[in-house]
């Protein structure tokens, strides 16, 4: 079996789990408010925007043996810079106030999953970064142009309030595919169990990102 399939084979429980979420659950159906909308923008905003520099950190700490993958951060980092600003644009698409979420604090939860990516690389294994990459961009591919259809049809929001989500959505797919090749490329037993580990931690965090929108008082704990 190949590591990708392997990686999504033994992570489909905490997969299942995250798309059980109910406040991912009501977005594909567009049952959530305008400012719960912007409220997800807003963390999407505060992680987003370590994309590059987690890809960067994450480059820095590969041997010259992983060259070959340090270019395909480099790729990466190239497709990523300036994400960041689409979510902003799209806040203010939505009459939100862009500017305080760039100069605000982000909910414990978004803070939470990017203090440990940034940790998995600094004190472990710098290729865990890709167990982040697998939930993120397999999430997105999976629910976020149906999320932005129905969120825009219930609330009549122009499309420029949805770059974030529709960029990320069923045109990323070619993103998913350059990261399956990725992952098939991998064959060291513990690089592959450091991305394996934590990319069934990251569907944890990355869940209770959700929980919290759905009660951001009281972040309860996850399966």
């Amino acid at each position: 079996m190949s590591f990708y399939n392997l990686l999504e084979q033994q992570t489909a429980d905490a997969r299942q789990s995250l798309m059980e979420v109910p406040f991912i659950q009501r977005a594909a159906r567009g049952e959530i408010a305008l400012q719960e909308y912007v409220a997800f923008l807003t963390q999407a905003y505060h992680h987003v925007k370590h994309t590059v520099p987690l890809l960067m950190a994450c480059g820095s700490r590969l041997t010259q043996q992983q060259e070959w993958l340090r270019e395909a951060v480099a790729e990466y980092i190239e497709e990523e810079t300036g994400h960041q600003e689409w979510v902003l644009n799209d806040i203010a698409a939505c009459g939100g106030d862009a500017e305080a979420v760039r100069n605000g604090r982000p909910n414990l939860s978004t803070e939470l999953m990017v203090s440990y990516a940034y940790d998995n690389i600094a004190r472990g294994n710098p290729l865990s970064f890709f167990g982040m990459v697998h939930v993120l961009e397999g999430t997105s591919t999976a629910v976020a142009t149906k999320a932005a259809r129905a969120i825009q049809k219930t609330h009549g929001l122009p499309n420029k309030a949805f770059s974030y989500l529709l960029s990320h959505g069923d045109l990323d797919i070619g993103h998913v595919d350059f990261f399956k090749g990725l992952m098939n490329r991998i064959d060291n037993p513990d690089d592959q169990a450091a991305i394996l580990h934590c990319s069934r931690v990251m569907y944890r965090l990355y869940g209770d990102i959700f929980r919290e929108l759905d009660n951001p008082f009281n972040v309860q704990e996850a399966a």
